[in-house]
């Protein structure tokens, strides 16, 4: 039904390379292969890192087992990958060793790919990172002026494929419950490093409703009744696995600006939405500006990634109180963005940023202006 910019994946392809596709369970990862498949004219082998027999193969490092594994085919396509041990081995051994093969691997945990991936496959690999639907993408569906009709809807029920496609709210609920409670921390969970899965929903409890606000990880550490050190591993294995997403403070050094704390972000409205169970209409909740800046800092997120605009992003606050949700670092110039889902009144940069970075640009991002921010 809907088109993603990643389509078609023959531009990322290449002979004796690895293209590994991240993302959040969910997302259409798999959907996104099978599509792709269906029109290859390479002859291809379809596996599945669920397979243990496959697991057998692809971890044995036994070369002539691994070669014999995929004699004769030009494509080898392996849905959720992360389930292999040693996987990068065996994928170095079909790449170096089967002259022309072309190999697509799709995989659900960012960190138990990376791990195993990373240094075998250096310079062996493209990597691509696929969220839940982009604005952008949702325009093969819908034009402009629908996805502004649609916008409350994204900003409750996030863009993940099932949600957008259910034929009623009760459905986007259920959907978006299950994914929380079944499959949000189940690769983070598989590590037998991670014991209690309270914990870990309660420490996104805390950061749902702390949208746009600089989190203390000694204030978790007390409200969760652990250490500071646990609170930073449970943080990096919930940004590794696609659940939030980090953004740490702007500053050139100046004494006066807050760079000790980090924001965070869900990497899907829905989802945060479904931590906290509250999918009450905008009219009836008061977040509607954590709703806003969240939905706001991802759509440019995945704008950026999928149109390959590379950037530094932060936010900027000093210790005077004074805050701008966004600053872009790119090219040498400074871009800065405040997030303001109610725009009555004119927004001025704070003085401070003006005074320190005469050459930065501001922005305010609101309701009639957004989809020039994240689309094309």
């Amino acid at each position: 039904m809907f088109k993603r910019e990643y389509e078609p994946l023959d531009q990322y392809l290449s002979p004796n390379k690895v293209l590994v596709i991240y993302g959040p369970r969910r997302v259409g990862k798999t959907t996104l292969l099978q599509n792709y498949l269906k029109q290859t004219p390479l002859k291809y082998k379809l596996d599945s890192g669920d397979n243990i027999r496959t697991q057998q193969i692809l971890s044995s490092q036994d070369f002539a087992q691994i070669l014999s594994y995929v004699e004769g085919y030009e494509l080898l396509a392996i849905d959720e990958a992360q389930n292999i041990p040693n996987i990068g081995m065996g994928l170095k051994i079909i790449v170096d060793q089967i002259p022309g093969i072309k190999v697509i691997v799709t995989g659900s945990s960012s960190f138990e790919l990376t791990g195993q991936i990373g240094e075998p496959l250096t310079g062996r690999k493209t990597t691509l990172n696929l969220y839940a639907m982009a604005q952008s993408e949702l325009l093969s569906v819908y034009n402009r002026f629908e996805l502004r009709e649609k916008l409350e809807d994204f900003l409750i029920f996030g863009t993940y494929p099932e949600v957008l496609q259910a034929p009623n709210q009760r459905t986007r609920i259920d959907i978006l419950t299950e994914i929380a409670n079944a499959y949000l921390l189940k690769d983070i969970l598989a590590l037998d490093r991670i014991k209690n899965s309270r914990t870990l929903l309660d420490l996104l409890k805390l950061l749902a409703f702390q949208i746009g606000s600089e989190v203390a990880l000694t204030e978790l550490a007390t409200q969760l009744s652990v250490d500071v050190k646990t609170v930073k591993r449970y943080l990096d294995l919930l940004e590794k696995a696609f659940v939030i997403h980090r953004l740490n403070g702007f500053s050139r050094n100046l004494r006066q600006e807050v760079t000790n704390k980090s924001k965070y972000y869900f990497l899907d409205n829905g989802i945060r939405n479904a931590v906290i169970a509250q999918f009450n209409s905008l009219d009836q909740r008061n977040d509607q500006g954590q709703l806003w800046e969240n939905f706001m800092l991802v759509e440019r997120l995945k704008y950026r990634t999928y149109y390959s605009l590379y950037a530094n992003m932060y936010f900027w606050r000093n210790y005077r109180q004074q805050e701008i949700d966004l600053i872009e670092e790119h090219s040498g110039n400074l871009f800065g963005y405040e997030f303001k889902w109610s725009h009555n009144k004119a927004v001025r940069p704070p003085a401070t940023w003006t005074e320190n970075y005469p050459d930065a640009t501001f922005t305010v991002i609101h309701p009639a202006n957004y989809l020039e921010f994240i689309l094309p």
